[in-house]
């Protein structure tokens, strides 16, 4: 059962910034259209009780403070990226243009299966990279092995299997594949050169440590070719 994060003592010093009391800010968040008792934001604060969502985007308005610093945490999951913009699972899915189940369902499977359409829409909405989504996923070690068996043998037979990952059109993703294996098979051909040639050894070494290099930073290379840009912050205040 999933239940919203929540920090006790980060409640409590965002509202003793403010100067409120738990009455007060009950008051406030009635005005927001959110009623609760003050018992309740003790509650809270005792950590004997959790906030809803709603309530938490509401106590987040009033105390001033973005919904990360009520929450405690860096988000990690596609849920607490939400929660961090303050979206509801209903607002969210429409801004996507999908069905709220299938996106609460998402969230709940950990898993991202929307279209390249939704899936722009969604990193917009949540200040994610498409990098970031597919980390979020946790499908890191599913790219870089992919990547790393399409460079070395026939890149076009992963083109479609990539491009399923990353939520990226085809074609860019045969690209990048394309220019990374004959970037790879460069390494192959200087260093047989060098054999041939019958060069010193430290030029052997200097072929396989740079080849070692391109494989370490393989999947960021990747993205670059991609042009994916970072994680954007989300905003202080609403």
């Amino acid at each position: 059962m999933y239940s919203t994060p929540f920090s006790p003592r980060e409640a409590r010093a965002a509202r003793a910034r403010m100067g409120l009391t738990t009455s007060q800010v009950a008051q406030s968040m009635a005005a927001c259209g959110v009623p609760v008792h003050p018992d309740l934001i003790a509650a809270w604060e005792q950590g004997s009780h959790l906030p809803s969502e709603t309530h938490l985007f509401a106590l987040a308005d009033v105390l001033w403070c973005p919904a990360t610093a009520l929450m405690g945490i860096e988000p990690r999951t596609l849920a607490e990226h939400r929660l961090a913009r303050q979206l509801s699972v209903e607002r969210l899915a429409d801004r996507i243009g999908m069905d709220p189940a299938a996106y609460r369902a998402a969230e709940a499977a950990h898993r991202w299966d929307g279209d390249i359409r939704q899936t722009r829409a969604l990193v917009e909405a949540l200040g994610l990279s498409l990098r970031r989504l597919v980390s979020i996923m946790g499908r890191d070690e599913e790219l870089a092995g992919l990547l790393r068996t399409a460079i070395e043998g026939r890149w076009k037979a992963y083109v479609t299997p990539v491009a399923e990952i990353v939520v990226v059109d085809e074609t860019s993703v045969g690209d990048a594949l394309r220019t990374m294996h004959t970037e790879f098979a460069g390494f192959a051909e200087r260093y047989m050169g060098h054999l041939m040639a019958r060069n010193d050894d430290s030029r052997l070494k200097e072929v396989a440590a740079e080849r070692s290099a391109f494989l370490h930073r393989l999947v960021d290379h990747f993205w670059e070719l991609i042009g994916e840009v970072g994680d954007e912050p989300p905003p202080r205040g609403f």
